[in-house]
């Protein structure tokens, strides 16, 4: 019992307590929830009545499973070019999901002219330029080499922008910060490839086109594909969806999501970047001082508290899990803090296991909200022991113009009815 009633202890301001906490019985997270926008229903009760679907056989087998009717609010968000309709992006709606792991289904999409609809049979892979043997490579030859699977996220280089507009945005978190996704991706090691076409020792790039009408195309050190980029053939354990390049992508872990080419049709080895419009124009940050960082491929640590957040409501003090996701594109997660002062104080949350290098991570604080108001964060530390920074400190080191890699920690304020908006603090 004294263990127990350590972990009830307060680690920090306002009521943040020990990760052990999760794993007390005196502690019945589950009686006040997590977060709410609806009362909990009536508990059933001895000599209750059947309900109505325990009363006629349910419906039969389908050919390919869909979610429940009563899940139907859960679906991405669309922004998209009203002119252009293949133009734009759609979000995860984060804050409905659980795990690490998203649904196929609900991984965000960026689009620069639509999804084309290609015929595997007819689709082929070329590698050229600066290597000894040119090849190319139908989908069936692909599928007969070695496959590896990786557990990765991928994070478009503009999610969260809004954090740079001198107001904070209100919305769900999945509405500005759901460009990004976690999935198992299956596929050739791109290394095995360009071993076998040879690539020469001047070649340090390699210049990656898709087969959309908008014939995306980016360059990316040669040293990176040789270490752990894969040319993918499934994604959670189905073949690519063609919203999501099928028949085969790139994807480069750890790395700005449009370096991670859907359709790939072709990769050049060059001696030097293409200097493309992707790199240039875009996925460039102006800086303060009217330099330009330019090729700024790792998605750094970052983490994001999904419950309480935006759109929900607590249902009075009590005890609450505070839930969140953390990932780094340099590798794992080794630490996620969270903090209920807005940031005075900080105490460590349990990370779920599996915890993997360059994959999303669940992170879990207990918490005894005395319903006084407060500000929630969470702050990142990555293996290499890069820590998510405060807004304010992006914004000197950054500036408000770069647009692209918005890293920062995201800070709820929660008032005294419970209710919960998106601060800057």
């Amino acid at each position: 019992m004294g263990r127990e009633r350590d972990a009830l202890r307060p680690v920090a301001g306002n009521g943040l307590l020990h990760r052990r906490a999760l794993l007390t019985r005196g502690l019945v997270l589950a009686s006040a929830g997590a977060a709410a926008t609806a009362p909990a229903a009536e508990p059933a009760v001895p000599g209750d009545p059947a309900p109505p679907w325990m009363r006629t056989p349910g419906k039969p087998f389908s050919i390919y499973g869909q979610p429940s009717k009563h899940e139907e609010q859960v679906i991405r968000r669309i922004s998209g070019n009203r002119l252009l309709p293949g133009n734009g992006v759609s979000l995860t709606p984060l804050e409905d999901l659980e795990g690490f792991i998203t649904p196929t289904g609900l991984h965000f999409e960026r689009h620069h002219n639509g999804v084309p609809d290609i015929d595997p049979a007819l689709h082929r892979l070329l590698i050229h330029g600066r290597v000894k043997r040119p090849l190319s490579f139908g989908v069936e030859d692909l599928l007969r080499y070695p496959l590896r699977s990786h557990l990765i996220f991928l994070e478009c280089g503009g999610n969260s922008n809004a954090g740079w507009h001198p107001e904070p945005i209100q919305r769900p978190p999945g509405s500005f910060h759901g460009l990004v996704s976690c999935s198992e991706w299956t596929g050739v090691p791109l290394s095995l490839l360009l071993d076998e076409a040879g690539v020469d020792r001047q070649a340090g790039w390699c210049i990656a086109e898709g087969a959309d009408a908008f014939a995306m195309n980016v360059s990316l050190p040669v040293a990176k594909l040789m270490d752990d980029a894969i040319v993918a053939l499934f994604q959670n354990g189905e073949r690519l969806r063609p919203e999501h390049g099928y028949p085969l992508r790139l994807i480069v872990p750890g790395w700005e999501g449009v370096l991670n080419v859907k359709w790939l049709r072709r990769l050049q080895l060059a001696e030097q970047p293409a200097m493309a419009r992707n790199e240039t124009a875009k996925y460039t940050e102006l800086l303060p001082d009217g330099k330009a960082r330019q090729f700024t491929f790792v998605m750094e640590a970052k983490s994001l508290i999904t419950s309480p957040s935006h759109g929900q409501r607590l249902r009075g003090p009590g005890y609450y899990e505070i839930r969140g996701l953390a990932w780094s594109g340099r590798g794992r997660v080794r630490k996620v803090e969270v903090s209920a002062d807005g940031g005075r104080s900080w105490a460590a949350a349990a990370l779920q296991e599996p915890v993997l290098a360059k994959c999303m991570t669940r992170f879990r604080a207990a918490w005894q909200w005395d319903g006084r108001p407060v500000v929630l964060q969470s702050r990142a530390i990555d293996e290499t022991g890069y820590v998510q920074p405060a807004r304010a400190a992006l914004v000197a080191q950054r500036g408000i113009n770069g647009y692209f890699h918005y890293n920062a920690i995201v800070s709820w304020a929660i008032d005294e009815e419970g209710a919960v908006t998106h601060v800057y603090a």
